[in-house]
């Protein structure tokens, strides 16, 4: 008899980081990477995290946790469906896992589109700002609602 997987690996094992022991940050670290340079990710990151903790005199896993998690995560997407010829952006909910990788991906473009001298001091700024609720990655979000508030007529097309 032939076993066939249903082609998602549902006991993906994602490991933590060896600081935090966090799974957010190994993703986040995972995003920043280019080029297969992993240990110049976590130095980036572990850079941002202490500058964070020097400004806010917060722990920095939970500013970055309410900023992922609070701030930046969509709660609805537009998708494209196309439908008798004519295409239609639906709004549709988000998955929570889909969600935190949407707000990572979205506050690290904003942190290198941000200028700055170093990706360290601007993923910290970026991080910062969407714990307080303001930033290109919230406005990213607001922008992503409001787009999706104005199909919502096209809803029952899902």
């Amino acid at each position: 008899m032939l076993h066939r997987s249903s082609g998602v690996n549902r006991n993906k094992n994602i490991e933590s980081d060896p600081i935090y022991r966090n799974r957010l940050v190994n993703m986040l670290v995972d995003r920043i990477l280019k080029n297969g340079k992993k240990s110049l990710a976590y130095h980036i990151f572990y850079q941002a995290m202490k500058r964070i903790r020097q400004k806010t005199n917060r722990n920095p896993l939970s500013v970055l946790r309410q900023a992922v998690r609070g701030a930046v995560t969509p709660d609805v997407v537009t998708e494209t469906k196309r439908v008798g010829g004519s295409t239609y952006r639906v709004p549709v909910e988000v998955v929570p896992a889909a969600g935190k990788a949407s707000a990572i991906r979205w506050s690290l473009i904003a942190c290198r589109k941000r200028s700055g001298r170093s990706m360290a001091l601007r993923s910290s700024d970026e991080s910062m700002d969407a714990a307080r609720n303001s930033g290109s990655a919230i406005r990213k979000k607001e922008e992503t609602h409001k787009v999706a508030e104005a199909n919502k007529a096209f809803a029952h097309f899902r």
